[in-house]
């Protein structure tokens, strides 16, 4: 990869302006082992590289620039279009809040499709009936048909929303229990908040966690 696309990437994916210093330190390495003499030379070959960067976003094929802010730099939408952006913004589907227990009843659901309301309560060790209505309406799941055994429960699937709001072609591309179980861990800890309907017949932890959609104005900046 380019030194370049390098410093594009890193920008791009930076949630607050990022530093020269931070930059130089990513990308010192890489450009030594590209045949920079020292130090010095690659700081001389970001600080070139960045200004063609932000020369090349300045051009009016682009409708966002690299910016300084605060003392870094950052991508941010030109103000000539702003008011597309914003009207853009207002067609957006509001962010997915769940419960820790209907996120749980989710996943079974995705990882067990189809199954049973009894299926799902047996593998979450508590009743899951409360939250099927939930998901149902979020549209993140869908009935399936009923399973062919004794009192012909109805059976459960995700949906199509389900994969849009996740990111997903399909739902092989869902990752192994542990590695979504860790998904989990890291990336809603920090969205945990106080639950609005505490009122749910549920024996868990009454949080809630925002689910993020997977595409917004810009991706995970």
């Amino acid at each position: 990869m380019s030194l370049k696309a390098q410093l594009e990437a890193i920008i791009y994916a930076a949630e607050t302006p990022i530093t020269f210093e931070q930059i130089f330190q990513l990308v010192k390495a890489s450009v030594i082992a590209d045949g920079a003499a020292d130090e010095a030379e690659v700081k001389s070959r970001v600080r070139a590289t960045l200004e063609e960067l932000v020369a090349d976003y300045g051009g009016p094929d682009h409708g966002i620039e690299i910016r300084q802010v605060a003392g870094g730099y950052r991508m941010s939408t030109k103000p000539e279009q702003h008011e597309m952006v914003r009207s853009f913004a207002k067609s957006l589907k509001p962010p997915v809040r769940l419960s820790l227990p209907a996120l749980e009843t989710l996943a079974v659901i995705a990882y067990k499709q189809p199954a049973t309301v009894p299926e799902i309560s047996e593998i979450r060790g508590v009743d899951s009936g409360g939250v099927i209505a939930t998901l149902l309406e979020r549209k993140l799941i869908t009935t399936a048909g009923r399973k062919q055994v004794i009192g012909r429960p109805i059976l459960y699937k995700t949906t199509k929303e389900f994969l849009m709001r996740f990111g997903l072609k399909d739902v092989n591309e869902l990752p192994s229990m542990e590695e979504f179980e860790k998904l989990v861990a890291e990336s809603f800890q920090s969205e945990l908040i106080p639950a609005e309907d505490a009122a749910q017949p549920e024996q868990h932890d009454s949080t809630q966690v925002e689910i993020a959609e997977s595409s917004d104005l810009k991706s995970s900046a």
